[in-house]
């Protein structure tokens, strides 16, 4: 454990050993923007407390298109997304992504993706609170 000395010993922080349920996911996904609002409100019902919103560009299977525009041709090599950035318990971590998936779904291509990794630590600034308790 590094050492804070800006920070009062806090119990739960002082043991190395995690007992179960306490571990915690950082979920990214990248969904269409218009379904941003709807992902939001199903998460908010499912319990998540926080997230983190980017606007991204980018592609995958898609890999660009055409549009026309005045009259012209042009090539759309990158796509407006958004990227939602979430931390939760692990216990949560199936029903946030089934909730993400859900709520973005329309049945066509670029729906987005989901990823799960694991979170080493977790440190509430304002408290000192760490891992699951920092959420």
């Amino acid at each position: 454990m590094p050492n804070r000395p800006f920070l009062a010993p806090i119990p739960q922080a002082q043991s190395l050993l995690r007992s179960k349920g306490t571990e915690v996911k950082l979920i990214i996904a990248t969904i269409k923007p218009f379904k941003l609002e709807e992902v939001r409100e199903a998460l908010t019902e499912a319990g998540v407390r926080g997230m983190s919103v980017t606007e991204i560009k980018g592609f995958g299977s898609q890999a660009g298109h055409t549009e026309i525009y005045r009259g012209a041709e042009y090539a759309v090599n990158f796509v407006p997304k958004v990227k939602l950035e979430l931390v939760v318990s692990d216990a949560m971590t199936d029903q946030v992504m089934d909730t993400i998936a859900k709520a973005a779904h329309t049945g066509k291509i670029g729906d987005g993706k989901i990823f799960v990794l694991d979170v080493q630590q977790a440190l509430r600034v304002r408290t000192g609170e760490t891992d699951e308790d920092a959420l």
